[in-house]
Parts: structure tokens; sequence; C-alpha cells
């Protein structure tokens, strides 16, 4: 099946979702749990196994290869359910973001001033549909900065399905790096840039944002937890970058991230505050 033909596939890709929760991080893969497996989830203490059919037996013969591994709970549900509503096409800006079921046609590259910039975006089992409100800040936040000028090199921290690296390619970054400590939001994003054609501009790897804060680019982009946040910024990793976009933020915590942006002679040029509750800085270094 070619790329085209995935992309008109008229409805999500899993009817239903059977999930298995256990109680230790068990790396595993097609090869080990057969065809209708689609994911693991890794934290340091558990796993999600993600299924497309009941699995209940090879998951027993999975848990049965690992000393204490056990079978904390099981879930049945719609791909709907578990994204927490329908996953459809929406528009933020210029971007126009579709899952590839609702794509008949490859994206288009255009970047005129009026034009929708497309985006395929397939979620698979990853949180990260691009419609959480710090998610479309960002969007219209690399507007704005892309408005000014082009960050050629961008550093995307806490990538998750890869929608932020993928919009600054499309609007003109030449060499991206994605990074999620999740394996699977790593693969996942590494699917959609794929599908979006942008292999040779994207490149999605597992890290530690902290780790990863030397590398050089232009363009800083963390919408991440605030607990990963507060250690990055006083960073020297981040006085280097030109430019940043940093969201996730809740009110209480931008304030001590303002002024400690301000502490460190950073400018906010842009904030957007959606409901009170969720900050979304844009500004630079120096």
């Amino acid at each position: 099946m070619d790329n085209r033909e995935k992309r008109s596939s008229p409805s999500p890709p899993y009817p239903q979702l059977y999930i298995y929760h256990l109680n230790a991080s068990v790396p595993c893969d097609r090869t080990l749990v057969g065809e209708s497996f689609i994911g693991n989830w890794e934290e340091e203490d558990s796993s999600f196994l993600f299924f497309s059919k009941p699995a209940e037996e090879t998951v027993n013969r999975l848990i049965s290869r690992h000393n204490g591994v056990s079978l904390l709970d099981g879930y049945q549900m719609t791909y709907e359910e578990w994204q927490g509503g329908t996953v459809t096409s929406f528009q933020a800006g210029r971007f126009l973001v579709q899952p590839p079921w609702e794509v008949s046609q490859p994206p288009q590259h255009n970047t005129g001033e009026y034009e929708s910039i497309p985006i395929i975006l397939d979620p698979g089992v990853v949180f990260g549909t691009g419609t959480h409100p710090t998610t479309r800040d960002c969007l219209a936040a690399l507007e704005a900065a892309y408005a000014q000028e082009t960050a050629t090199s961008v550093l995307d921290l806490g990538t998750g399905t890869g929608l932020l690296a993928i919009a600054a390619a499309r609007l003109g970054a030449r060499a991206t790096i994605a990074v999620d400590l999740n394996l699977l939001a790593v693969r996942t994003a590494a699917e959609n840039i794929r599908i979006n054609g942008l292999e040779d501009r994207i490149i999605a790897m597992q890290g530690r944002a902290e780790e990863m804060m030397s590398t050089s680019a232009d363009l800083l982009i963390a919408n991440i937890h605030y607990d990963v946040m507060q250690h990055l910024v006083p960073s020297e990793g981040f006085l280097k970058k030109r430019v940043f976009i940093l969201s996730g933020i809740l009110r209480s915590q931008a304030r001590t991230l303002e002024a400690r942006l301000t502490d460190l002679r950073c400018s906010i040029l842009r904030r957007w505050v959606y409901e009170d509750t969720w900050f979304t800085f844009y500004g630079k270094t120096g």
C-alpha cells in the first residue's frame, strides 16, 4: 500500500484499542508480540502496551519472560476515547493540520503569505493531536517568529508527535532536531516527518531535554513540563540560542519563569495566555 492509499483511509486506523498496563518498563516490539501490536508507552516504572485486537494470551506470555512483572489492568476503548475526542482536521493560523485519514492528496509545499500551510499529523496512540491550547499558541509563536526572521536551525524539546518541528520546517527551518524522552513518541514523530516528506530536514531522536541543550540551534522550542523547563533556562546552552518559544507553563510558574528570564537579560517579545491558565513565551536571549 503506498502513502497516498494510507492517507485516503476514511476513518481512524484503530476502531478499538486494547491496552495493557504493566507494573514495569518492558521493552517489546512487533517481532515479539505479533502484528496487532501498535506500540509501547514506557515509563520508568510501567508500560502501556497497545494492540488493535485482544491480546491477553500474548501479554501473559510476555510477562512470563520477565521476573516481577505483572498486569495491573486492561482497557478496551475506541481510538477517539483514548485521544479524548474525534481526531479531525483543524486550522491554526496558517497551518492546516489534518490526520492521514482525511487527506486525499500529498501535502503541497506552499508558504505563500495568505496560503494555508498543510501538515499531515497522525498521533497514533501518543497524546498530542495539536488541539491543546499550548500547542496552538506555539504554532502562533512560530508564525510570529518566522514573520520577523528565519531560524534555519531548530531544537524542539518534548516533540511528542513532531507537530512543532514539522511546522518550523514548513516555515523555513532547514535543520531541526526533534527530541523526546519517550521512544514511542519518537517513533510517532519520525513517521509524521516521513509522511510530510521532511526526512532531509528533521531528525527525531530519543533523549533527555537537559542533555540536549548544548545542541547548536537558532531557535529553541520547549513545550514541556515546568519541572524540566526550570532546569533548561539557566543553562549555558539556552543562552546560546538566539530565540526561544517556551510553553506548557501555568500561571504561577509563568511569574517565576519571567523573573528568571529577566535576570538572565532575556527579552519576552510576545506572550500568549489561554484562559489565564496556560502561558506561552516567545523571546530572545542576550
